[in-house]
């Protein structure tokens, strides 16, 4: 199965196979994926444990590298790129909020947020800032260091810090994993207005049907093969569909 929207393409993958191991002990994460994430577009990645959804992500994200297939952040094919341009453009094109928030414990909230631009030597732009510590309401909290702040301000942190440089996408994996569900929900409400009012392209790998339910579209994987989409979803739909995916991969 191939996706695309038709909308322009934040990053892509084509024909995307990874495999880890060799002969008996090979195992093919993902065979054959094609899929694109469109810029303002909020697209969550689900399937059952080893179906290859975290491996996507990693792959278009730069994080990983592909045993066959292409994968494109815009124009850029990243497996053109060594891995000094390759590190440059995840630093520069590319946010990313992981589970365990990855936050500097010596840093303050407004160290930790400008952290990417300040390594790419890079001025951030103070309006966006600005604008940006409004949203994730971190105003009052910008001299403290993450140890003082609860886990969902921790974790709002860390979706500014993924949108401080304006990058071309966000990847989340897991973001509210390690949140309550009223502090998971603030964190997805904040995802989802990146994407409305900052236009951003977010890609969420989550296990969760109720934080599927915040994008604007679901890609199933199993078996490392993309199996299913669905559009504008509800957390009932999602949870459904992943029912019959968790009985297909129990067979």
């Amino acid at each position: 199965m191939n996706v695309t929207t038709g909308l322009r393409a934040a990053a892509r993958v084509a024909g995307a196979v990874k495999e880890y191991g060799v002969g008996d002990t090979r195992v093919r994460a993902l065979d054959g994926v094609s899929v694109e994430f469109p810029a303002a577009r909020f697209t969550a990645i689900m399937g059952p444990s080893g179906s290859g959804k975290s491996t996507l992500m990693h792959c278009a994200a730069g994080l990983d590298t592909l045993s066959e297939g292409h994968a494109y952040l815009g124009d850029t094919e990243l497996g053109a790129l060594d891995d000094r341009r390759l590190t440059l453009l995840r630093r520069e094109r590319v946010g990313f909020v992981f589970q365990a928030f990855n936050l500097v414990p010596t840093l303050t909230v407004r160290e930790n947020i400008t952290l990417p631009l300040d390594l790419a030597g890079r001025a951030p732009d103070q309006e966006w800032l600005a604008d940006l510590i409004e949203v994730v309401g971190l105003g009052d909290r910008l001299g403290h260091r993450p140890s003082e702040l609860s886990g969902g301000q921790q974790q709002r942190v860390a979706v500014a810090r993924a949108l401080a440089g304006r990058p071309e996408a966000v990847f989340a994996d897991e973001p509210t994993g390690n949140l309550d569900s009223r502090t998971g929900a603030e964190v997805l409400g904040l995802l989802r207005r990146a994407v409305d009012a900052m236009g951003q392209a977010v890609v969420m790998v989550t296990h969760d049907p109720t934080a599927a339910g915040h994008a604007d579209q679901v890609l199933f994987l199993a078996d490392g093969r993309l199996v299913d989409t669905m559009d504008a979803p509800t957390a009932d739909r999602v949870l459904d569909r992943m029912k019959d995916l968790d009985r297909g991969a129990g067979r």
